[in-house]
């Protein structure tokens, strides 16, 4: 395969958007992180997403449903949601959902591809995260979690409302800004990692191969796509229209399914951000989740519609 200018164009466009859009995104999510938990009680968050009975779980997949996050800026959340003490089950049921359920994925899946798949697609992913997110809490990969990254973040913690009163408005925002800042250099490496290698395959990967790869045909192309499209970081907004394209090429649908999981799940980024939170355990497992997640709506959707 011959390598043009327009690859390296495409790259550095790709590197250039994403760092820019993926900085912000995690400053902009994790501030408002620190003020929710400033305003909210870490109590009530805790009680909502602890319930043991199933209302739990199903309110956390709610919210990964109504909180357009893609897989990268998920993790500013999450981290929220464990320094709160929310159930660990819960969380990784918001984990799995937020990016998958996505509204903007949803919208696009009904128009691109019609109701039925979108419907189809809805339902797969809610159950298996929430399955997914039941097992790990009852096998105990909650002991999984780094110690190290559940500090609360507080510039002063004889200032925050924690030791009673709170500071006036201006010196608190200040305060939580410092201290998203100090977290976004914490994970700073891993996201300039995460994104330049993602660029890379975006640039110099061609979807020509990969429909190839994945025709019909081929037995093993929903596994192969579902593979291939965690590395392969794609943005909700065009991962479908992209598979679209894939489709007219001749990429069988139960092989896009498994593609546009596999990409809007779990990015290479997510995985490398993730490392800042989860011991490799219970990375292995959120990739597991995943990958299996892709596989089984590829294969019954082959199977069933």
């Amino acid at each position: 395969m011959a390598f043009t200018p327009d690859m390296l164009i495409d790259t550095i466009k790709m590197f250039t958007f994403l760092m820019v859009e993926l900085t912000l995104l995690f400053l902009a999510i994790s501030y408002f992180v620190a003020l929710l938990q400033e305003y909210i009680p870490p109590v009530r968050i805790q009680r909502i997403l602890s319930d043991r009975h199933g209302k739990g779980y199903i309110l956390a997949a709610f919210l990964g449903a109504i909180t357009p996050f893609c897989s990268c800026s998920t993790i500013p959340f999450l981290k929220g949601l464990l320094r709160a003490k929310a159930g660990f089950g819960t969380t990784m049921v918001f984990l799995f959902a937020s990016p998958l359920l996505n509204p903007i994925i949803i919208g696009i899946f009904a128009v691109t591809f019609g109701i039925k798949v979108a419907l189809f697609y809805f339902t797969v992913a809610l159950v298996i995260s929430l399955v997914a997110g039941y097992t790990l809490e009852k096998l105990g990969f909650e002991k999984y979690i780094r110690a190290d990254s559940l500090g609360i973040p507080a510039a002063n913690s004889c200032q925050s409302s924690a030791c009673g009163h709170k500071p006036p408005k201006s010196v608190l925002w200040a305060q939580l800004w410092k201290a998203t800042w100090r977290d976004f250099k914490k994970v700073f490496p891993y996201l300039l990692a995460g994104i330049f290698i993602g660029s890379m395959i975006y640039g110099f990967v061609p979807t020509t191969l990969i429909s190839s790869v994945a025709s019909e045909d081929n037995l093993l192309a929903i596994p192969f796509a579902a593979v291939i499209g965690i590395p392969l970081y794609i943005r909700a907004e065009a991962v479908i229209p992209l598979s679209a394209a894939l489709v007219a090429k001749g990429m069988g649908m139960g092989a896009v399914m498994a593609l546009i999981i596999g990409s809007a799940g779990a990015s290479l980024t997510e995985v490398i951000l993730l490392k800042s939170l989860f011991k490799m355990q219970l990375i292995t497992a959120f990739l597991v989740v995943i990958l299996t997640m892709a596989i089984t709506a590829g294969i019954l959707y082959t199977l069933l519609l």
